[in-house]
Parts: structure tokens; C-alpha cells; sequence
């Protein structure tokens, strides 16, 4: 019997088992559109088309009349260890919760944030990066700084990881600035999803070695959404999720070679679980670690081995579970878990008071 056509997707199947959650269609075309803008893209010799990616990925401005209670504006951050960096900052129109300033403005926590693409595609600008950090400024009524950080294989490691410093130095020196939101920087929250959990946990590590060169800044949560590690074998989740959406085993491995330096393999410290948090255990500055897991995400294995580095270093850490999450399901707010998991950041940013 065919299915009505406000029926579900059915669940992807292979001859290894059930690889995604069934979905609305046109989630399924929207999530297949995403794989193909990937595969469209990348050269074998390394490179990205960003002629034909700026096509297929075309960015919306920043909107100062609020969209959905939230405005937006793109912002220069100027500091002399990176080159010219931009931003994209969203704000509840309607002012943050906390006590009023001298000109009753109302500082807001704020969330520095790091969009996923694996290290070289997409942007603050790209539509659902927008409308994500769009809903998280709404839901956690706070500051949200999305951080246009150098892509790969234009700029390795350690050039994404550069700007998100920059990006936290810029927090920390928001009060000299004369705009709007005034954010309280002692509620500062670092987060991102896949690759970009990946860079906000590198930014937590050497904000922890080092805090006194961000005096005007206090930490006090990092939130990995489905965070971007690897290693050189392929884990249970890798192969049993094979043909999964968004993320496969071709695609990271042509990321990992565009991302590490020449001739690193995958215990660099950018990629290993364990190398990642290396020397954190003297840091009591690094933050308490929320790590969001799908479990229809072909790197849960890796993220889980990245809980348990974080533990045996003694971290905090909570983890999040999705059993019918694929890799990037917040950015789809028709499922139910991307609605779950605004709620649980409300929750998140609405402890720092």
C-alpha cells in the first residue's frame, strides 16, 4: 500500500541494518540536498569549489528588525593575533534576564558559538546556522556569538581554533564597544555542533591553561553538540552506520586530511578523544561539558570516548542522549529532539545565574 503524502519518510535501511530514523519527506530531501552540497564540493586533491559552494550555500543577512523576537548583526572582530574576523551576533529583542546596568539595559549571558561543516564548509550566514543560533538566543534569552572562523583546507589547524580565542577576547572586551546588547561576560558559554564542538572544546582546553589572559571572562559551560573527533580505526558505529545521513566514513576522512597538518595522522590532539584533553586535569578553570549524542550518528563512539577522557581527567560532564538523533538533527526543528534540546540550553544558560 503507498503512503499518503503527509505520511513519513520510511526509515532508511542497508544491508546492515536500519541507518536513519524515519522522517518527513521533506526533511529527507533536505537532509540528502545537504550530503550532495558536500560531495559536489570537494575535489579529490584537497580542495573545496567555493565558487560553487557560495551557489549552493547561499547565506541570509543579518537582520536588524527582529525575526521571530530574535535581531541579528554581523560584527568585525579586530585583534591582532588573527586576521580581519567577523561574527554574527543574535540578541533577544525584548533584552536578557539579569540585573539592569546604570543605563537599564539588561546584560546578557552569552553563548559563543561554532557551526559544524566539518572544518571547511558552511558559515554563520548559512540559513540553518542562522536559524539555529536564532533559537538558541530565544530560547536561553541570551547573547549568541557566532564565530565566522577560517574554513579548511584553506587554513588548518590550528587557524579555526585561533579565531575562537579571538572570539573570546572579543567577549571580554564587548563593554568598550558602544553597541547593543550590553553581555555579561562572567556568564560565557562556549558551544557548537560536530566540527564546531570540536573547536569550542579546543577554545575551552587553552582558555583553561591560561585564564588570566582573559581576566573579563569566566567560563562556565561548554556545550558539545555531536562533537567532531576520530581516530585511524573505524568504530562499531562507523561501519554498523554506514549509508548514514550527513556523515559517513568517505566524508570525515577527506575532512580529517583537509583539516590536520601535513603529514599528522589521527592521534594529533585536534582529532583524538584522548589527545584532545591532555593536560586539563591541573586546569580547574575548564568548564562542566554538556556532550549531545545521536544515536543514529555514525561518530556517537568517538564522542563517548571523549566523555570518558574528559571523566578520567576529572571533568563534569552530563551527556545528552538522542536514540533517534541523526548528526545534525537540531538544526531541523520538525523533530521533536531539536525542540528537546532547546529546552535543555534554556536549562543549561539559565543555571549560570
Amino acid at each position: 500500500m503507498g503512503q499518503a503524502a503527509g505520511d513519513p519518510a520510511p526509515a532508511v535501511e542497508t544491508a546492515k541494518g536500519r541507518v536513519a530514523p524515519p522522517m518527513p519527506w521533506r526533511t529527507r530531501l533536505v537532509v540528502l540536498a545537504a550530503g550532495y552540497v558536500t560531495d559536489a564540493t570537494r575535489r579529490a586533491d584537497g580542495t573545496v569549489n567555493r565558487r560553487l559552494l557560495a551557489v549552493l550555500d547561499k547565506g541570509v543577512a543579518a537582520s536588524g528588525t527582529p525575526r521571530n523576537g530574535v535581531a541579528s548583526r554581523d560584527v568585525d572582530i579586530d585583534d591582532p593575533a588573527v586576521p580581519l574576523l567577523r561574527a554574527r551576533l543574535f540578541y533577544p529583542a525584548a533584552g536578557g534576564v539579569g540585573a539592569e546596568d546604570e543605563e537599564g539595559h539588561r546584560p546578557l549571558p552569552v553563548v559563543v558559538f561554532f557551526h559544524g561543516g566539518g572544518f571547511a564548509y558552511l558559515s554563520a550566514a548559512s540559513p540553518s546556522y542562522d536559524a539555529a543560533c536564532r533559537r538558541i538566543a530565544r530560547h536561553a534569552r541570551a547573547a549568541v556569538l557566532s564565530v565566522e572562523y577560517r574554513r579548511a583546507p584553506e587554513h588548518r589547524y590550528p587557524a579555526a581554533y585561533d579565531d575562537g580565542l579571538a572570539a573570546l577576547r572579543f567577549v571580554g572586551n564587548h563593554h568598550h564597544h558602544d553597541h547593543q546588547p550590553p553581555v555579561d561576560a562572567s556568564r560565557c558559554f562556549l558551544a557548537g555542533d560536530s566540527a564546531g564542538g570540536n573547536i569550542a572544546h579546543h577554545v575551552a582546553r587553552r582558555y583553561a591553561l591560561d585564564p588570566s589572559a582573559f581576566p573579563r571572562v569566566r567560563l562556565v559551560g561548554l556545550i558539545a553538540i555531536q562533537p567532531f573527533f576520530g581516530g585511524e580505526e573505524r568504530t562499531p558505529a562507523e561501519l554498523r552506520l554506514d549509508g548514514a545521513p550527513i556523515v559517513n566514513v568517505p566524508r570525515t576522512d577527506w575532512m580529517w586530511r583537509a583539516f590536520l597538518p601535513p603529514g599528522a595522522d589521527r592521534s594529533h590532539e585536534a582529532c583524538s578523544p584522548a589527545a584532545a584533553v591532555a593536560g586539563i586535569k591541573s586546569a580547574p578553570a575548564f568548564p562542566p561539558v554538556t556532550v549531545v549524542v545521536g544515536g543514529y550518528d555514525p561518530l556517537q563512539d568517538w564522542q563517548r570516548r571523549y566523555c570518558d577522557a574528559l571523566r578520567r581527567e576529572g571533568k563534569e560532564v552530563r551527556v545528552l542522549e538522542y536514540p533517534d538523533a541523526i548528526h545534525a538533527f537540531y538544526v531541523f526543528p520538525e523533530f521533536p529532539d531539536a525542540k528537546d534540546l532547546m529546552l535543555r540550553i534554556k536549562e543549561i544558560v539559565a543555571g549560570s545565574e
